[in-house]
């Protein structure tokens, strides 16, 4: 890894702000190397006095001020009117002033797309950004998109998130080839609606040279069926929140099962290290990258604690030494003749 990596971060967004940012940045900085350094942007008093209960990041952390922070139930389009001087705007324009590799919020997610798309612009010719998140699975984990950013998505758009999350798969988990799948509700040719079937119309041509599977249904995103699994973001986003929330179900009634005694006590303790690695193989990223724009930007979830985002901030540096965004660029050359007709009426005229 890159030992001058700077990494941008919200330091107001998300539920709890600071109260969670700072205490995940230590964290996260005792697992990066010496040279990395965080840009925190937002309300300075707010920040420094936070920072004075961890000492150790005086010395590789930046404090920016911000005025304004963005409401996380604001409106993308009133966020954009008023995001200059917001933490959120200022955090992901130091990527485009060349200042970070790389930004993280877990503040609101419509209005860090627009912001992002704003400042950062879209990449070869895409039109929105996908969030991509990992699903772990039997054997590994699976590439997971759009699980937010885009709810109404046609077929064009799904094969876009085809061609990134394949490409994105390829450059964090260093798979050759990996195999995408499109989520439907079964896996027969004439489920689901018009645009899911007609992306899959698409993809069967074979014309953007993925190794497409079909359609795949809900169980197969943690049986690592496919690698890759695609869908719009209001089912994405419903999908990833029910996994999330039947991880912290099973975790929970396991640990209850395992404390409801003086004996089961003892075995807790024994299990605690196994626990812990159950409930970390369990839970998704708590990250997705927003893929498709000219920059590097990760959304970490709200109500995310300081474990889980300093998981993102170790996941923002991850993803800025991968090379997904020319993979990306690379695919994204093929996408004009594969959304073209199969068969083009000839022109007025012809025989």
């Amino acid at each position: 890894m890159t030992q001058s990596l700077v990494i941008s971060i919200d330091a107001m967004g998300g539920d709890h702000g600071p109260s969670v940012v700072i205490p995940a940045c230590d964290i996260a900085l005792k697992d990066l190397p010496p040279g990395t350094r965080l840009l925190l942007h937002g309300d300075e008093t707010a920040i420094r006095a936070e920072m004075a209960r961890h000492p150790a990041l005086a010395a590789r952390v930046e404090v920016r001020h911000a005025e304004r922070v963005i409401a996380m139930d604001e409106k993308p389009a009133q966020a954009l009117r008023r995001g200059k001087g917001t933490s959120m705007w200022h955090a992901v324009e130091a990527i485009r002033e060349g200042q970070a590799g790389v930004t993280v919020s877990a503040g609101n997610t419509g209005a860090l797309m627009a912001i992002s798309k704003l400042i950062l612009r879209m990449s070869a010719d895409l039109d929105r950004p996908a969030l991509v998140t990992s699903i772990p699975n039997a054997t590994g984990v699976t590439t997971f998109l759009d699980v937010g950013a885009n709810v109404d998505c046609d077929a064009a758009r799904l094969v876009e998130f085809a061609i990134m999350g394949e490409a994105y798969h390829r450059a964090a988990h260093g798979v050759a080839r990996p195999t995408v799948g499109l989520l439907n509700v079964g896996s027969e040719e004439m489920k689901g609606h018009e645009e899911v079937r007609e992306a899959n119309r698409i993809l069967r041509l074979g014309t953007i040279d993925l190794d497409y599977k079909g359609f795949v249904e809900g169980d197969d995103i943690t049986a690592g069926t496919v690698q890759v699994v695609v869908t719009d973001g209001f089912t994405g986003n419903v999908a990833l929140k029910a996994m999330e929330g039947a991880a912290r179900f099973m975790y929970s009634e396991l640990r209850e099962a395992l404390t409801s005694g003086p004996m089961s006590n003892l075995g807790a303790l024994l299990a605690r290290p196994s626990l812990r690695r159950f409930r970390d193989k369990m839970s998704p990223s708590p990250a997705a990258p927003l893929l498709g724009l000219n920059g590097l930007v990760l959304k970490c979830h709200g109500g995310a604690d300081a474990r889980d985002f300093a998981k993102a901030i170790r996941s923002a540096a991850d993803v800025a030494q991968s090379g997904f965004a020319s993979e990306i660029e690379r695919n994204m050359r093929r996408l004009p003749a594969a959304l073209a007709p199969a068969n083009p009426a000839p022109a007025d005229g012809a025989a």
